[in-house]
């Protein structure tokens, strides 16, 4: 082969963010027949590639790590594979690596929505003046800069003017596969609408349980279901849940699998995103696919991925938001027409198309 080694740094496709390495990479075997890959992964993972030009390397290193032996094994490991171009799907990346580097930024929300918590207020500080350098650092090695918003462009521009030449606007697309067979997860039934992804603070998921329950008080027989991996920030919304009077129709579910994610997509009457910031997310767009009507925040990146295909509503008001869920769900021509928005928008984006431009990405370096 006369092409160029490229590595990929796909450790973290098992997760959320995850997604977008691991449909880069899925992709890319389709549309590359010219240069050669290696794919990092974690050292339990056994994605199997499906083109002879793709191999993976298990890669010990953890994502989030500021321990200085890391950095350094890692950067070894790097220039032990002689690649003629590094991409690093998530900012984070050893210090010590200098060579032809591309990366992709989601976001700036580590940046703004980071709470301290029971971390000592000097530490946290230090933490954060670290982070802010390691960002500097990535996106002063890097050639190109990939983000999936216009907005995030220009937020990036805006926090750090040197990156403005930068940067390289690819869309992505949605997350679940709609070929997947779907199946009822157990605790889900009748009628409900439905949250899904993490519970990050920026989700804003409070303000979601404060308009439930003015929307249970009109409608008490409607469910919300929330699906998302249990963690800390979880069992603190659920210890909040228990204050609320709409409690006993809350339904958290845990994480739930391709097929069971699909199912309550499919049969929700609504689905709620109130989230601060994001630099793409998928999960409002999936819903779109599945023919599920969107109620979403109207902030950060959401009005141009999703255009005018939810029904927006303020995210810092909760009485706005259980209004927009409430017309949605009694007015069924609005239903409808919001349904065909979403459709027409989901069509917009692909990730083939995202591999593609990513591949010219490379081809430019």
């Amino acid at each position: 082969m006369t092409g160029k080694h490229i590595v990929i740094d796909a450790r973290a496709r098992r997760s959320s963010t995850g997604r977008y390495a691991d449909e880069l990479v899925e992709h890319l075997q389709d549309v590359d027949h010219s240069n050669r890959y290696t794919v990092l992964v974690a050292p339990d993972d056994s994605w199997q590639m499906h083109s002879p030009d793709f191999q993976t390397v298990p890669c010990p290193f953890p994502q989030f790590s500021y321990n200085p032996l890391h950095e350094i094994r890692f950067a070894w490991q790097l220039y032990r594979l002689k690649p003629d171009l590094v991409h690093f799907t998530m900012t984070q990346q050893p210090l010590l690596y200098f060579g032809n580097i591309v990366t992709t930024t989601h976001d700036l929300t580590m940046l703004h929505f980071i709470r301290r918590g029971s971390t000592p207020r000097l530490l946290f500080w230090l933490k954060m003046r670290l982070y802010h350098f390691l960002m500097w650092s990535a996106h002063h090695k890097s050639k190109r800069i990939i983000v999936p918003t216009h907005t995030t462009a220009r937020e990036l521009a805006d926090f750090q003017p040197f990156t403005k030449e930068k940067i390289v606007v690819t869309y992505e697309s949605a997350g679940v596969p709609s070929d997947v067979q779907s199946k009822q997860p157990a605790r889900v039934s009748g009628h409900y609408i439905m949250y899904q992804g993490t519970f990050f603070p920026h989700k804003n998921l409070e303000t979601l349980v404060s308009a439930f329950d003015k929307v249970h008080a009109e409608k008490p027989k409607l469910k919300l279901v929330m699906v998302g991996k249990r963690e800390k920030n979880l069992e603190d919304l659920e210890a909040k849940i228990a204050g609320h009077p709409s409690k006993d129709n809350i339904i958290l579910t845990g994480f739930l699998p391709d097929e069971e994610s699909k199912w309550t997509f499919e049969h929700a009457d609504l689905y709620v995103f109130p989230s601060l910031s994001e630099g793409w997310s998928m999960t409002a767009l999936e819903a779109m696919n599945f023919g599920t009507p969107v109620v979403s925040s109207n902030a950060s990146v959401l009005p141009e991925v999703y255009g005018e295909a939810p029904l927006y509503c303020d995210p810092l008001n909760p009485d706005d938001m259980a209004e927009k869920i409430l017309l949605m769900l009694d007015n069924h021509a609005l239903q409808k027409r919001h349904i065909a928005l979403g459709h027409k928008q989901v069509s917009k984006y692909s990730w083939e198309k995202m591999a593609k431009e990513t591949l010219a990405v490379y081809k430019k370096l």
